[in-house]
């Protein structure tokens, strides 16, 4: 009798943990489509990080336990119409004052290196500057001569935005974390010098009381463009 409490007692165990083992993974795959959802890209308002028909992994949950930072990659709610969703880059935080010079952004008189934008994709206009309200972001395309951004819309509100992206996996050359892709890319804009150089002079320039000055081209104001890219999902 002791032996078939005994038996009864292992194999209801056994169904136990049978059962676990099976809702355990059904439980994982719902969770992560919760966290992660795919998105396809449609415009070039972001290129060269992200193409027209690239398709993307954003994560929707991480802004719950990190903060939005500057550099951030964010899809969100088109400001003038929430049934659209966009994906541009945090320039500007809560409360900086922006300030755009013949395409160089300038946060609280400071300029910023931005070595994701190329020089093919530099936008030379003026814009600015402005303060960004408490709780909203400035947010700018990397192709900034065709990116439809808060220099058209304004800044964003923290409640429209809603995931950042983190992985491509379509087309196959491009599969991969974008943050690797984005340091990829800053290292060659480095290497290859140009505007980010001219940035960094006038940085290291400054504690030294040196005076440097820009090249014609940043004084001669040009209209900005428009343009957008936004999400299908």
């Amino acid at each position: 009798m002791v032996r078939d409490a005994y038996e009864v007692s292992f194999w209801r165990k056994v169904s136990f943990w049978m059962r676990g083992l099976l809702i355990a993974p059904g439980i994982a795959v719902a969770s992560l489509a919760l966290i992660y959802q795919p998105v396809k890209i449609e415009g070039n308002s972001m290129t060269p990080l992200l193409s027209n028909h690239e398709a993307l992994i954003i994560n929707t949950l991480v802004y719950h336990f990190e903060p939005i930072r500057r550099g951030d990659v964010v899809v969100f709610r088109y400001p003038l119409d929430d049934t659209k969703s966009y994906i541009k880059r945090i320039v500007g935080l809560p409360g900086e004052t922006i300030q755009i010079r013949q395409g160089l952004v300038s946060i609280n008189g400071s300029w910023i290196p931005e070595p994701y934008v190329l020089s093919q994709y530099q936008e030379l206009s003026d814009f600015g500057p402005i303060q960004v309200p408490s709780d909203s972001y400035f947010v700018l395309g990397d192709h900034r001569n065709s990116s439809n951004d808060s220099r058209v819309f304004g800044t964003v509100a923290r409640r429209l935005v809603y995931g950042r992206a983190v992985f491509a996996y379509w087309p196959k050359d491009h599969f991969g974390s974008l943050s690797t892709r984005r340091i990829t890319e800053a290292k060659t804009k480095m290497k290859h010098g140009g505007l980010l150089k001219e940035i960094i002079l006038v940085e290291f320039a400054k504690p030294c009381g040196i005076h440097v000055s820009f090249p014609q081209r940043f004084k001669q104001p040009i209209a900005t463009k428009g343009g957008s890219t936004t999400i299908s999902k």
